[in-house]
């Protein structure tokens, strides 16, 4: 499906990148494996994910080469898509799987735990889409596949830096999808569950637990327990946005799981309150709101007692 394309995916070194990478070689992509290399938040980076991976796809008989360049930064991210472009000499598609996890409740967090999860999430993914684009509106054709998440879409406790950061790619990715469409590129977003160190570790089990004793209730999404959704399955879908097939999905997110993929509805209005002389007051609204465009609506985090 991909024979003849290059591809370059960020957080290639373990989990869902590695899955997107190999995905992509399986079906003739030369891949830039890029990864940092850092622990889960975002700590002392290494070299040898991304020099594990080219090993496993050139075992398979594909072909890649190793990127350890952060995202986070303008250089970095540059250099990563130079070396597509050096090694390889076009670059077809963009995966932006890096990311890092720095999980406190929102009156606990530091300003340096808010900075460098938006740095990685939402900075990295703007930083390798800006460098890649350019390439791309050159040679009118191009498929970016962005991350975004639960977290984004519906809100996780403690998450407020990655939710931010999540929600932001969002808007990211729709804009992106507009400015670029007419040159041949698509722009669409994963947003994944899986099964990966960055949500099956001691850490997120003691916040689960937390969460369970203070009556905090994650969003329903008829999803599995994490720890059985293997990270490859995100693979395929990513594939697929990536090649010629899906030229007219463009601005579209997909939630990914096991053996479900769902098309993820745009935000829309689904009730109105109209008015036909003059504007709202609030004795209107305390009469006719609760009733109308508020009945049915919950509190996802009611108010205990102290």
């Amino acid at each position: 499906m991909l024979a003849g394309r290059v591809a370059v995916v960020t957080g290639a070194g373990r989990g869902i990148g590695r899955g997107v990478a190999l995905g992509l070689a399986a079906e003739g992509a030369r891949v830039v494996v890029n990864d940092f290399g850092v622990s889960v938040d975002g700590s002392t980076p290494s070299t040898g994910p991304a020099f594990d991976v080219v090993e496993e796809i050139r075992r398979a008989g594909g072909e890649a080469v190793p990127s350890t360049d952060s995202v986070a930064t303008w250089d970095g991210a540059a250099k990563i898509i130079a070396t597509a472009l050096d090694g390889f000499g076009r670059l077809d598609a963009l995966v932006t799987c890096a990311g890092i996890l720095r999980d406190r409740m929102v009156f606990n967090m530091s300003e340096e735990e808010w900075d460098a999860v938006i740095a990685v999430h939402l900075k990295g993914t703007f930083n390798c889409i800006r460098h890649a684009c350019t390439h791309m509106r050159e040679h009118r054709y191009g498929r970016i596949v962005t991350f975004a998440s639960g977290s984004g879409l519906f809100g996780n406790p403690g998450q407020a830096n990655y939710g931010s950061a999540k929600s932001a790619i969002g808007g990211l990715t729709k804009v992106a999808a507009r400015d670029l469409g007419k040159y041949g590129i698509t722009v669409n977003s994963i947003c994944p569950v899986a099964g990966t160190r960055m949500t099956v570790n001691e850490e997120v089990r003691r916040a689960r637990e937390i969460r369970k004793q203070t009556g905090i209730q994650r969003e329903d999404r008829g999803v599995a327990q994490i720890e059985e959704l293997d990270p490859d399955d995100i693979a395929p879908m990513v594939v697929y946005l990536a090649s010629e097939h899906a030229g007219a999905i463009n601005g579209q997110f997909f939630l990914c799981f096991g053996n479900q993929v769902s098309l993820v509805s745009q935000p829309r209005p689904v009730k109105t309150l109209y008015k036909s002389d003059g504007n709202w007051t609030l004795d209107d609204l305390e009469r006719l709101a609760p009733a109308t465009v508020l009945e049915g609506l919950v509190n996802p985090a009611p108010p205990k007692e102290a």
